[in-house]
């Protein structure tokens, strides 16, 4: 970057003082609510029902008169009003993009829908984050990600088309054919999940190509799973690809992200304040908490025309610190540590919980680990047992009495002391993914 170049994509809005940037958040909520109850027939009823009007918000301390929004209330309202519902805000004639997101409990999967302003404005999100880490029009950007409905990284794909980069995709290539291509365009920036960039470099290795040594990636942008922000497997990334890794969250809802991290890395991403409200509160009693507590993240988003996303109850598990935290001049706040988890992600076991995150932050400490899986069962429908399966990388085998008293330790030292299992897997036995990893099977009795 030059002497001259700025750091920020909207210098104006991302370094704006607290005071006025609360100011800009409340004039856009304001608005946002107004739109909301004139426009979308969903919200309309949900407000009634809760005895609120547009002109009671009048703070933004108010948005807590607003009710919450949630994933279980917009499937059902699409169901009962197929196929999208009745809380857009446009004709669907103006749509231009739609996405779905996974269904639950074999449900139908929620649909969404974009029109040309939410389309720019997603792009325009991404492109805060990817400039904010230090991509720049002479880089080109290698998208590992199988494009179909699925939001993924499509808007992160014409943030770079915006930005000027080279921007290459990747939708039916193989995890080699991949590589090969990184390798031969000389590729500087790569998008992926953690687990699939962690799964391209053990591959490479296979294939005799150093990717540090071989390549030019400078910079790995992971999204889509809590592991973004573990410090090891960050670590892993960064040592296979000689680049420094960098973490990004959104959401289907959203249709993109709310937080990235910076150039200056801090420990967490920082939010987009000034498109975006986010309150963290405890899940149980949904009163916020103070800085540097664990709660859920619930978001009020600005920049969907079609959808009006307010108060959204995302289970995503959060522990937010001031902006101060980081040097960089960003006046929004930031999520340390990123996605910690799910509020429905947390397992009980033997009266101690448990959340994937936290296994595998200490699972990824140990570089012989080529991959692993959580296994949760009910031994003689009496007690619950956890087992963690590890598969080692090829040629490691000697280390695994050494390795399986220490995987164990750590587990129970990072768990009140819950024993964990930990088995050995076959060579190859385990699943390998490209987009989310869904390591965690849970096979005791649905009550």
């Amino acid at each position: 970057m030059s002497a001259t170049e700025s750091p920020f994509w909207n210098p104006k809005t991302e370094t704006l003082p607290k005071e006025q940037l609360r100011a800009l958040q409340l004039h856009k909520l304001q608005r946002l609510v107004e739109r909301a109850w004139h426009s979308s027939p969903f919200h309309r009823r949900l407000y009634e029902k809760a005895g609120v009007r547009p002109e009671q918000i009048k703070t933004l301390d108010d948005i807590r008169r607003l009710p919450f929004m949630t994933r279980e209330d917009w499937m059902a309202n699409q169901a009962d009003k197929p196929m999208f519902g009745d809380l857009i805000t446009r004709p669907i004639s103006e749509a231009i993009r739609y996405h779905l997101t996974s269904g639950t409990s074999g449900r139908q999967p929620l649909r969404v829908l974009d029109g040309r302003k939410d389309w720019a404005w997603i792009a325009d999100m991404w492109c805060y984050g990817f400039w904010g880490f230090g991509i720049r029009p002479t880089d080109t950007v290698f998208f590992a990600f199988s494009y179909g409905s699925f939001i993924g990284f499509w808007g992160a794909h014409y943030c770079c088309e915006k930005m000027g980069c080279l921007t290459l995709a990747s939708g039916n290539m193989t995890t080699e054919q991949r590589i090969k291509q990184i390798v031969e365009m000389g590729v500087t920036v790569v998008c992926a999940t953690p687990t699939y960039a962690l799964r391209m470099g053990q591959t490479a290795e296979k294939m005799g190509i150093k990717l540090r040594e071989d390549g030019k990636v400078r910079r790995v942008i992971v999204s889509g799973e809590p592991a973004g922000s573990i410090p090891a497997v960050k670590k892993m990334i960064e040592e296979m690809w000689g680049g420094k890794c960098g973490d990004t969250a959104g959401m289907t809802e959203i249709g993109t992200i709310m937080i990235f991290e910076c150039d200056h890395q801090p420990g967490g991403p920082h939010i987009i304040e000034d498109h975006f409200i986010e309150e963290v509160l405890d899940p149980d009693t949904d009163k916020p908490v103070p800085y540097g507590e664990r709660g859920e993240r619930v978001v009020t988003s600005f920049g969907r025309g079609f959808i009006p996303l307010i108060r959204y109850r995302t289970k995503d598990l959060v522990n937010k610190v001031p902006h101060t935290r980081c040097t960089c001049g960003r006046t929004g706040d930031i999520y340390d540590g990123g996605i910690l988890g799910r509020v429905d992600d947390m397992k009980l076991i033997r009266g101690t919980n448990v959340y994937p995150r936290a296994v595998e932050a200490v699972v990824r400490e140990h570089a012989e680990v080529e991959e692993f899986q959580i296994i949760i069962q009910r031994v003689d429908n009496v007690q619950d047992e956890i087992a963690v399966k590890v598969e080692l990388k090829p040629g490691l085998e000697e280390t695994w009495p050494r390795l399986q008293a220490q995987l164990g330790k750590d587990l129970a030292d990072a768990h009140e002391g819950l024993r964990f299992n930990v088995e050995l897997a076959k060579l190859g036995e385990l699943p390998r993914f490209e987009l989310k990893a869904k390591r965690l099977q849970d096979l005791r009795p649905k009550m």
